[in-house]
């Protein structure tokens, strides 16, 4: 099972403009105290932003995120969050994207920010 399917997050649209998710808030999503954890935003918001990344590159090449960074604005417990992202930069190895996160597609509660790395499929690193 991969992460969206664990968390419950369905594609609404995807292009190279504009990524759209939702997520119904279940009791998997919360922190002990009833409110949604903060790295859920962060899920949503990376992924969401990832999607729409890889639609700008070629079956050769894949985006990874680089930096993440997220402002929560709104604590919430109950609802469907839906994020938004939509690119800033497209270069040939470096995207940067924003997005939003609203609870029931009104009220924002966080948004975020993320830079991604786009590099060949068959690249190594020094690592493997």
């Amino acid at each position: 099972m991969n992460l969206l399917n664990h968390l419950a997050i369905q594609i609404q649209e995807q292009s190279p403009e504009k990524v759209i998710l939702t997520m119904p808030i279940s009791e998997k999503h919360k922190q002990p105290f009833g409110y949604v954890h903060g790295g859920i935003n962060a899920v949503l918001i990376e992924t969401a932003c990832s999607i729409g990344a890889n639609l700008h590159v070629d079956k050769q090449q894949f985006c990874v995120g680089v930096d993440l960074q997220v402002s929560h604005l709104s604590s919430t417990q109950s609802g469907t969050l839906t994020v938004i992202a939509t690119p800033d930069k497209i270069g040939k190895t470096l995207q940067v994207w924003q997005a939003s996160v609203y609870l029931d597609n009104d009220k924002k509660t966080a948004v975020g920010r993320l830079s991604l790395l786009c590099q060949n499929k068959t690249k190594q690193t020094k690592n493997e």
